[in-house]
């Protein structure tokens, strides 16, 4: 019995003298999380449950100002297969424990090519069927199909007995017709998916469809998919070949952000800046609590929640030595008087678009000469990045801009143990000691947005207007590392800002946030005396 099975069975024992009664023995250990449930069976109960319910109202919506953003780019996707079918997972539920799931989130092919944001349609199928040429969807050659389970009505005992789907556990949600106004797509029920999927599937010498399937996105799919294949003959492992190839492809297709892509982030990038002041009117109360940086967790989470679907991401509150942690999200430590906090964090709107910011902030308001001193290192790195960025530049420019500052730096510190030039080859490296990680990613949906992309297309990719992405050096000197002055022990600076790429330069999109030193000594201080 899989997990759904277990959320939607409701027939279930409350005890041994319920009806159907089995022996524990004979129990599936699938069926056993219900054991603890007392809901009513009887045929009156039933029967009254599901009669004077008020009617549904019908609706006319409007459609979402998505919509044309993601018809355009599903006719982007169809030109690159042409006459295959496409299928486009959400993801199904995930369980976190026992019977108990994880906010649902679509995976971000899906919500990129479908215009669905926030936790709508778990299991839902996103499916691309070739037709001639020019016939399809907006002139394209494929009619692209939303498959997804419809809520039962109130005289179903789904409504009230199924706790991952019936409407009386977890509330409406659109349906078919919703759907289909909102986002100008084709709706049918899931029931329909198996034929949808698997009809004139075959190899294409003998006239059958070849399937592409976004992989690993939901098992049961990838099932159906690799079933057929097996049935018609089709070679797997040239057929995962194909799906590696879908998959690159949707990825490749958001490392140009559209002008409603572009309006989302500015809207995750605003709310995450209220989150950095959030976090600022609370950290005299995180200094004196021995898990501050769960304080500074909560506050940046809340605003998440306030203003967005979600974090984009764990968010890394690190104080003291912590921040030399790249990826700290344990953030159980004290934040201390006299410590840095590095705080990396980034609303994800309710379109699931993510802001990715970092700020470092000194507890008390104002930074030693030391901190400012590495701080004023960082920030200069970042600058150099900055001035750099146009259209027609190459990805990997942006960090060369950026780590040949911060050797410098280190250079003038007497840090590095070989010349500056002998560091800055390929066969040096040493100032990487300090910062190890690259100083740029797209951004999106993911937060390590385009991810599968071809590095040609990514790291050796030429810059266009419309590309989003970090910019995020830092340096980090680590309590134990003796190659650097016990002053600089237990300080890791990153300052990290989200950049749009313009016709001629680039917008910082979160410059509305204090950058240097003096700024953020006065931006804290003014939180604070307010």
């Amino acid at each position: 019995m899989t997990s759904s099975d277990k959320h939607e069975e409701f027939d279930v024992v409350a005890g041994a003298s319920a009806p159907g009664f089995t022996p524990a023995e004979a129990q599936e250990l699938g069926d056993r999380v219900n054991n603890r449930s007392q809901r009513p069976t009887s045929e009156a109960f039933k029967e009254f449950m599901a009669s004077s319910w008020a009617p549904a109202e019908p609706v006319q919506h409007e459609r979402d100002e998505v919509a044309e953003h993601a018809a355009a780019r599903r006719s982007a996707v169809s030109a690159q297969f042409p006459n295959e079918r496409l299928v486009i997972p959400a993801g199904p539920h995930k369980v976190r424990s026992n019977d108990t799931d994880y906010r649902f989130r679509p995976h971000s092919a899906f919500a990129h090519l479908s215009g669905l944001g926030v936790d709508h349609e778990p299991g839902a199928v996103l499916v691309f069927e070739p037709v001639e040429d020019g016939s399809g969807d907006h002139g394209s050659g494929h009619e692209a199909t939303l498959y997804f389970k419809p809520m039962a009505g109130r005289d179903t005992q789904e409504f009230y007995a199924d706790a991952r789907n019936g409407e009386f556990w977890i509330g409406p949600r659109p349906g078919l017709q919703e759907f289909s106004q909102r986002l100008g797509l084709r709706t049918e029920d899931s029931g329909a998916l198996e034929v949808a999927v698997t009809k004139n599937a075959g190899p294409v010498e003998f006239g059958g469809t070849r399937i592409r399937l976004l992989r690993e996105v939901d098992l049961d799919v990838d099932a159906l998919v690799d079933t057929s294949r097996i049935n018609t003959t089709v070679d797997l492992e040239t057929s995962d070949a194909y799906d590696g190839e879908l998959a690159e492809a949707l990825s490749e297709l958001r490392l140009v952000k559209d002008a409603w892509e572009i309006a989302q982030m500015r809207v995750s990038v605003a709310a995450t800046i209220a989150g950095f002041h959030d976090v600022v009117a609370v950290l005299p109360r995180a200094a004196e609590h021995a898990r501050g940086e769960r304080i500074v967790e909560g506050a940046f989470f809340a605003r998440a929640r306030l203003e967005g679907n979600d974090l984009g991401y764990d968010t890394i509150a690190a104080s003291g030595n912590n921040a030399t942690v790249l990826h700290w999200i344990r953030n159980h430590g004290a934040v201390r008087r006299g410590d840095l906090l590095l705080l990396d964090a980034g609303v994800e709107a309710d379109s699931l678009y993510t802001a990715d910011i970092t700020r470092t902030l000194p507890v008390t308001g104002e930074f030693s000469p030391t901190q400012r001193k590495i701080y004023d290192a960082v920030l200069a790195a970042a600058d150099a990045a900055f001035a750099v960025v146009r259209p027609g530049i190459r990805f990997r420019d942006i960090h060369t801009a950026a780590v040949r500052v911060l050797a410098e730096h280190l250079d003038d510190w007497g840090l590095l143990p070989v010349s500056l030039e002998e560091a800055l080859e390929e066969t040096g490296q040493h100032h990487r000691r300090w910062m190890p990680h690259g100083t740029s990613h797209h951004l999106g949906l993911d937060v390590h947005d385009c991810a599968q992309a071809k590095r040609e297309l990514y790291l050796d990719g030429v810059l266009e207007p419309g590309m989003v992405f970090t910019i995020e050096p830092g340096l980090y000197f680590k309590n134990e590392d003796l190659a650097v002055p016990a002053e600089f022990r237990g300080i890791g600076i990153r300052i990290e800002d989200d950049v749009l790429v313009t016709e001629d330069g680039a917008e910082n999109l979160s410059a509305a946030l204090p950058r240097t030193a003096e700024e953020i000594e006065q931006w804290m201080q003014g939180i604070w005396s307010s």
